[in-house]
């Protein structure tokens, strides 16, 4: 890796599984690292301890392999207390980190009276106004600060986005925002700039409802002496009518989509398109989504996630799928003839047990006229079958007995399948081999 080469994090907090939406902020980071030959970090942000469970862990890690997504580097945030307590002092030194006293519901009366004069609800900074005095009594009173970052009013922090473009925040118009609760615990904030700021990270990707979060983060991380990043804020994801996440597929993850027999690389595709001037495409590899991936292809309009469409996407990416790549996930035995024969009826690669049963057996036949069966049974073609064979065979019971179209095909596609559709009748037939056909034209299971 190259000094230029990015360095990107994904950091989602063990206190669930992943979902919908960070799935997708994962896979925007690790395309654009892989495409510009970087570095995908995983940072497990795991301050809240209480909540954090390790089982969540190695959920994300699972998924992530699951989904193709290798990492880099991977560190956790409940590590590294001792270098946000140095962060926090060095803020305190400055007076950029001030203890506040208030209790959430007369800090909620504020906000109240505030909005009722039409005044926009942002933090008065009474407790800057604290006197040595007024430290101490509260203190007797039993009351623990909170810790909140002086932002610098006046001033517009500005930045030009890999998405969004050109982007600006009035600080005025921004409360303080708490770093420390009154119990110690650090919020996110504080902890996620010493990291970034630690680790390099050239470039910070995420969803648009962190636009703010980030105009906040380059003055903490400006107050700490850490270097520049770029930001790309992407369009949050809707429901296929344009409404936002129903709290169901919100919450959708990996298991989910396993269960629904949808491939990762389906999802990866329908993911790394949305909200992009790319059509969403059958990719049977991640190397095109790679290849493709650029932010000014993303647009600013909220990107639609249709879970119905994947069903349709996951079944034309099996459709050009190799043996190679699913030889692993098949039945016993079955090779790369069979898998190219039934794999243009799958829609879900279970599907293929149906399929390689036709072709491997036992089903029963579907009889419906004995004495057509038993006739075509006597013109079957000698010698060894290819794919010809079909055609010929069908041709002679054609010319024997006067039926044809549905009259002529279906009867013999019930009685050696069992079924009134699927794969090219050509190409099973070798597969079924002359013993089954037999078998099945006379009515019997094989």
């Amino acid at each position: 890796m190259t000094e230029t080469s990015p360095i990107v994090r994904f950091a989602p907090s063990p206190t669930g599984k992943l979902h919908v939406g960070n799935i997708r902020t994962a896979l925007l980071n690790w395309l654009f690292a892989r495409k510009h030959g970087g570095t995908f970090i995983l940072r497990l942000d795991d301050t809240d301890v209480e909540r954090s469970r390790e089982e969540y862990v190695e959920a994300i890690r699972a998924d992530l392999a699951w989904l193709g997504m290798d990492i880099d580097d991977e560190f956790r945030q409940s590590a590294r207390f001792d270098k946000y307590d140095e962060a926090a002092e060095k803020l305190k030194a400055m007076g950029r980190l001030y203890p506040c006293y208030e209790s959430a519901e007369e800090l909620d009366v504020k906000r109240k009276l505030q909005l009722a004069r039409h005044q926009p609800p942002v933090y008065d900074r009474a407790a800057l106004n604290l006197s040595d005095e007024d430290h101490a009594k509260l203190e007797a009173e039993g009351r623990k600060p909170h810790w909140r970052f002086k932002l610098n009013e006046g001033v517009r922090v500005e930045w030009n986005d890999l998405i969004r473009g050109d982007t600006s925040i009035d600080m005025s118009s921004l409360s303080d925002p708490i770093l420390i609760r009154e119990d110690g615990s650090y919020l996110y904030m504080l902890p996620s700039v010493v990291d970034d700021i630690e680790w390099n990270i050239t470039h910070v990707v995420r969803g648009e409802d962190h636009v703010v979060n980030t105009a906040v983060q380059i003055q903490m991380i400006e107050a700490l002496d850490g270097g520049k990043a770029n930001y790309a804020h992407a369009a949050l994801l809707s429901g296929k009518e344009g409404q936002g996440l129903s709290k169901r597929l919100g919450s959708t993850g990996v298991e989910h989509f396993k269960t629904e027999g949808v491939e990762a690389i389906t999802l990866m595709a329908k993911l790394a398109r949305l909200g992009t001037s790319d059509p969403v495409e059958p990719f049977t590899s991640l190397v095109p989504l790679i290849d493709s991936f650029d932010f000014g292809k993303f647009g600013r309009a909220t990107a639609k996630f249709d879970e119905d469409e994947l069903k349709s996407l996951n079944a034309k990416i099996l459709h050009e799928t190799a043996f190679e790549s699913v030889q692993d996930r098949l039945p016993e035995g079955m090779d790369e003839a069979a898998w190219n024969a039934v794999r243009a009826n799958l829609e879900v690669l279970s599907d293929v047990n149906t399929w390689w049963a036709v072709i491997h057996g036992p089903i029963t036949p579907v009889v419906e006229d004995m004495d057509y069966l038993q006739k075509a049974c006597e013109l079957l073609p000698e010698g060894v079958w290819d794919e010809s064979s079909w055609k010929n065979w069908t041709s002679a019971v054609k010319d024997a007995t006067g039926h044809k179209g549905k009259a002529l095909f279906l009867p013999l596609r019930l009685a050696l399948t069992g079924e009134g559709h699927g794969p090219e009748m050509a190409v099973l037939l070798p597969l079924i081999g002359r013993e089954k056909v037999l078998k099945r034209l006379a009515g019997e299971a094989a």
